[in-house]
């Protein structure tokens, strides 16, 4: 196993109607003024934005509000947010919505406790000294951003997707009640669900000697979410199914699934940013549609950590040898995929894929150049070409 530093300062306020508390965890952190922000008027229809608002009010918290993050959240409102914050004097966000939103937030946050333009964090030209300070109350189990160092967003110019990670984006706070994600459209909801599973995978599928307990809580952590998202299929509104979900979403992207691995290889998210970035597709699906094509590519260099996934996760009766097994848990997965209507290809979300755009996509992942992505195996540009070819169709 690896050495590993595993940090969680995120305090977790779960259930039924956590979302009141909100301005009393909200004035704990001996703020002035607050920055609501938040999407589109789903948080304006439900009532949501006005229950925090009143619960602002009663504790006594001045705030000003900021709407409109959209799906891979873009730069643009990021630098409206942090215009309105310095001029407004704001020193805490309360980001109310999904993964989009936070992310959102936390850039906000950079650009407002740093000098500089916040994107040279996410190209890798600098390192963030501070973060203003983050709350959040949930509503789509997806991204765990809630509780990450990690945030993800979309330069306009360019259609360029970049992540950072940064320990002190970590917000102070993430409000969790299941019943706020019950409205969420059936596809949004396996999205999320896909999303909260690939954060796991993404650590599972390493190059290191695991530890056991690390590997039984991942593994279980994702049988967890396949049976939950198999009942939300039917049963939308069932709370069991929602809290389950919810809350794996938040451990599987705060570092408890990469205890003790090397980090993981990450190939797939870097694969379907550029996906995100040209085509605004939802991350979910576009990590699925990459994910059967990018096992497939690597598994050789590592058959028997696919063969293990494919018995303790899938449920495959073991085959011949290592690769005939690793091959029957891919396939379980992209029929698991298939089952809560996620795409197995690109073709499957409408994307019929040119050479010139699949050329242009292995450009942009290997940022032109820079790197190689994976650990697996290490994705050269060309790499990363031939898995778009895979998974075109």
């Amino acid at each position: 196993m690896e050495n590993f530093a595993y940090y969680t300062p995120t305090k977790v306020v779960f259930g039924k109607g956590a979302e009141k508390q909100a301005g009393e965890l909200v004035k704990e952190q001996g703020c002035r003024k607050v920055l609501v922000h938040y999407g589109g008027g789903s948080a304006v229809r439900s009532g949501l934005l006005d229950r925090i608002y009143s619960s602002l009010d009663e504790n006594g918290i001045s705030y000003i509000s900021l709407g409109g993050v959209v799906p891979n959240p873009r730069l643009s409102l990021i630098y409206r947010g942090i215009d309105m914050c310095r001029k407004e004097g704001v020193d805490f966000i309360l980001a109310v919505g999904g993964g989009s939103v936070i992310d959102s937030a936390k850039a906000i946050g950079y650009g407002m406790a740093n000098e500089g333009d916040v994107w040279d964090f996410y190209e890798g030209l600098r390192t963030a000294q501070d973060c203003l300070p983050i709350g959040v109350v949930l509503t789509i189990s997806a991204a765990g951003s809630e509780m990450s160092n990690s945030s993800v967003i979309t330069k306009e110019e360019g259609w360029l997707k970049r992540g950072y990670k940064s320990d002190l984006c970590r917000p102070r706070f993430a409000v969790m009640n299941p019943e706020l994600t019950v409205t969420l459209p059936k596809y949004q909801t396996s999205c999320g669900c896909v999303d909260i599973m690939m954060h796991t995978m993404e650590r599972y599928f390493n190059m290191s000697d695991n530890m056991e307990l690390t590997d039984g809580i991942s593994e279980h952590l994702l049988r967890t979410v396949m049976k939950n998202a198999e009942i939300l299929m039917d049963d939308p509104e069932n709370y069991n199914a929602r809290a389950e979900v919810m809350w794996a979403g938040s451990l599987s992207h705060n570092g408890l699934t990469g205890c003790g691995t090397d980090g993981g290889d990450w190939a797939c998210h870097q694969l379907e940013h550029e996906l995100g970035g040209m085509f605004d597709v939802a991350h979910g699906a576009g990590l699925a549609a990459v994910w059967g094509s990018w096992a497939r590519y690597v598994m050789d260099a590592r058959p028997e950590r696919f063969a293990r996934f494919a018995v303790n996760v899938m449920g495959v009766i073991p085959g011949g040898d290592d690769q005939e097994t690793a091959l029957k848990g891919i396939e379980a997965m992209e029929d698991f995929y298939r089952r809560i209507e996620m795409p197995v290809c690109i073709r499957d979300m409408g994307i019929l894929l040119t050479e010139e755009q699949m050329r242009k996509l292995a450009e942009k992942c290997g940022h032109f150049g820079r790197r190689t992505v994976g650990c697996v195996k290490k994705l050269t540009e060309e790499d990363m070409y031939q898995i778009y070819v895979l998974a075109r169709e």
